[in-house]
């Protein structure tokens, strides 16, 4: 089995974050986003990953060498044309069935499924409030019989979660090249959704499998919830400060420097950051960031950026009001 990890977007969401780091790389409950998905994966009989990079792929090229011992190959989609223009760009690599995520998507799932599949492929759903965000699928039984992205009136709340299983490769990959050829967009781009589309309509059997958990890493209120998920599946975690209050869960690195502040809950710390004097909850605080005299809550602060602020000492009467 392969795996085929599309990871060229932009990152517009999650800018101005996504500037100066590819969004796959922006941490999340102590370590990036892609880590969280790659560790996942650990244990499957995985033949080689395909990683499709676009802006800033050295970043990722250079993080996957680095911190793993994988059979990887690097795909450049120098232009944003969608998911299935991603896949076509990986066509001469794929030649066995194969795990097609994306790279948003951190999740809890059971992917030993994939050893007792007997159709064309699974396709992995959550069951969702609002399906108008997402792409979703419409089921007769077990089976996918329509794909729809961002249904402004969704016929079904199960959205598609970005984690994909596909047996029948060579069917997908002629859909794919249809897709191309023929034009066939959604907004814009093209929508891998619609190539599975093309597979049902050529009767392949795609059956659905609800996840467990599905957190989105695409925005940065849903980068945030992910990192407050993740955070509490870790338990406590001891840290050494000076002065100042730790309430968990956080992630902490070691070399973090925490002085004379209240921290937690729900907050992240790369290597090297600080804080002193602060009050920071429900943040995530990226590498070597400097923050001081600040009270943040539900921020992204990037690497190296400084917060500087000044707490204000009053004397305040009573039956007196102030604003700040």
């Amino acid at each position: 089995m392969k795996v085929v990890l599309p990871m060229a977007g932009l990152g517009t969401r999650l800018r101005p974050h996504t500037y100066s780091k590819a969004k796959p790389l922006l941490p999340v409950a102590g370590k990036p986003v892609l880590a969280h998905l790659l560790d996942r994966l650990q244990g499957l009989d995985v033949e080689e990953y395909i990683f499709i990079v676009g802006y800033l792929a050295e970043q990722i090229e250079e993080y996957v060498e680095a911190n793993y011992d994988l059979p990887a190959r690097y795909v450049l989609q120098a232009e944003p044309l969608g998911q299935a223009h991603a896949i076509h760009l990986a066509r001469e690599y794929i030649d066995s069935p194969f795990l097609l995520i994306f790279v948003d998507t951190i999740f809890e799932a059971d992917l030993t499924r994939i050893d007792e599949v007997a159709s064309d492929g699974l396709v992995f759903v959550k069951e969702v409030d609002d399906p108008r965000r997402f792409g979703i699928a419409l089921l007769e039984g077990d089976r996918v019989v329509r794909f729809i992205e961002k249904p402004e009136e969704p016929v079904s709340n199960l959205a598609l979660v970005g984690i994909y299983y596909v047996v029948n490769w060579p069917l997908l990959m002629g859909c794919v090249e249809t897709l191309l050829e023929e034009g066939i967009q959604t907004k814009g781009e093209y929508y891998i959704a619609d190539a599975f589309q093309l597979m049902v309509d050529q009767g392949a059997k795609l059956e659905a499998v609800t996840v467990d958990v599905w957190q989105d890493c695409g925005k940065p209120e849903t980068l945030l919830a992910t990192n407050r998920y993740l955070l509490e599946k870790g338990g406590t975690q001891e840290v050494e400060a000076e002065n100042s209050i730790i309430i968990p869960p956080v992630s902490i690195a070691e070399s973090v420097t925490i002085r004379g502040s209240i921290v937690g809950p729900y907050v992240s710390a790369a290597e090297g950051s600080v804080i002193i004097d602060s009050i920071v909850k429900d943040s995530i605080i990226d590498e070597g960031a400097h923050i001081e005299g600040a009270m943040l809550e539900g921020s992204l602060i990037g690497a190296k950026a400084q917060v500087k602020g000044r707490f204000k000492r009053l004397d305040v009467a009573a039956s007196s009001r102030v604003d700040l």
